[in-house]
């Protein structure tokens, strides 16, 4: 430690505000009363979100450029309030006095976070006034914590426009792929032909939800896929929910034979993945529809594309319906219409398109690389700081 700084506590030099309610009846969205904030969904990068809710009921009041700190789970990330609001119980203030600079704490509490779940969080998932008052800060002369906070901000300023081009990239990479998908089905040549998605699956098809109540996991039990387990190309076995093999006995509807494309159609709807082989006899839930297609008439691999094509994702946002839970019913989805072409053509296109998508996910690493390089960088940087090797 730095000669002159002193490990205190928060305590010490700010007064911590723990957040309260109001009563329900009292709230609006018309923006009469005061701005109220209840926890992290409402934070920003840096600074709160512009309020949707108002209170004409003020129990517990953040000042503007208060610290705010998220007190239920999550707990632990934080914000700077950008007015005077009322504080709801997943949130606490945190003022600071003459003698630590604002700018100087939050970026501490950055740094403290992972060390404030990981004592808290874990366990009982809230963090209390008092619990909050006794957390420890190095503390310098406070000309030398505005010079620590200049270094910080202008390194966390060019680690942001970093990170936002990083982001745009990655962005890009995607959408190039998706702009050439996109161009093929816009652009379909002689031999195309329409076909209801029903049509164009196989006999042994179905098209029918998974299980509705999975039940707890069983010890070398039946795989089982969930809409969660999705967002990546291929689903393997590992790391599966195991269910009771008997629990699934009248879902055989369902069951997977391997290279099975799975529709996601409860959450985050038209999200398609394949089951690999070794899924073979595994079984899926409710948000779930598992896809076969006749192969005379789709190719399964040429199939993914179809799905994953904007022509087929278009119709299935247009079919979702629900607020709380989106979703999409199974006569909806039956009646998507399909763009398909010939099979020689299919051979060709997923070629195609497995090419530019190894190309898509090789800058998507690199990309991704950067991005988690520069979080490193920006611990590293607060490690420094604090430990006064700035």
């Amino acid at each position: 430690m730095k000669p002159g700084w002193q490990l205190r506590k928060i305590g010490d030099y700010c007064e911590v505000i723990a957040g309260q309610s109001p009563e329900g009846k009292n709230y609006n969205s018309d923006g009469h009363g005061m701005p109220f904030y209840q926890g992290k969904k409402d934070f920003g990068d840096r600074f709160i979100e512009a309020p949707t809710v108002w209170t004409t009921e003020t129990t517990k009041v953040a000042r503007k450029n208060d610290i705010l700190m998220s007190v239920r789970a999550p707990v632990g990330p934080i914000n700077l309030a950008t007015a005077d609001i009322c504080i709801g119980r997943g949130l606490a203030a945190i003022r600071c006095n003459h003698l630590l600079d604002l700018n100087f704490l939050f970026y501490q509490l950055l740094l403290l976070q992972p060390e404030i779940f990981g004592r808290e969080g874990a366990v009982f998932a809230s963090i209390n006034k008092s619990e909050i008052a006794a957390l420890p800060i190095v503390v310098g002369p406070l000309p030398e914590q505005q010079r620590i906070v200049t270094l910080l901000d202008e390194a966390f300023d060019g680690i942001a426009t970093a990170k936002a081009h990083a982001e745009k990239n990655l962005q890009n990479a995607r959408a190039i792929f998706e702009s050439h998908l996109q161009s093929v089905f816009d652009d379909q040549g002689a031999g195309w032909k329409c076909s209801s998605f029903e049509d164009a699956v196989d006999s042994e098809c179905t098209l029918s939800y998974g299980i509705v109540q999975p039940g707890e996991e069983y010890a070398g039990g039946m795989p089982i896929v969930r809409p969660t387990d999705l967002g990546r190309k291929t689903i393997e076995i590992e790391g599966l929910k195991r269910i009771d093999p008997a629990l699934a006995a009248s879902y055989r509807r369902t069951n997977l034979r391997g290279g099975d494309l799975l529709l996601c159609v409860r959450g985050t709807t038209g999200q398609i993945s394949i089951a690999s082989t070794e899924l073979a006899g595994a079984n899926v839930t409710r948000g779930i529809v598992p896809i076969f297609f006749e192969a005379t008439v789709v190719a399964q691999d040429f199939g993914y594309y179809l799905m994953c094509s904007g022509f087929v994702q278009t119709q299935i946002q247009e079919k979702t319906y629900g607020t709380a839970l989106q979703q999409i019913n199974i006569g909806d989805l039956r009646k998507l219409k399909l763009a398909i072409p010939p099979l020689a053509e299919q051979a060709a296109l997923t070629a195609r398109f497995d090419e530019l998508g190894k190309e898509t996910q090789r800058l998507e690493v690199i990309f991704q690389q950067k991005l988690t390089a520069l979080d490193e960088l920006k611990k590293s940087l607060l490690h420094r700081a604090f430990n006064g090797d700035l």
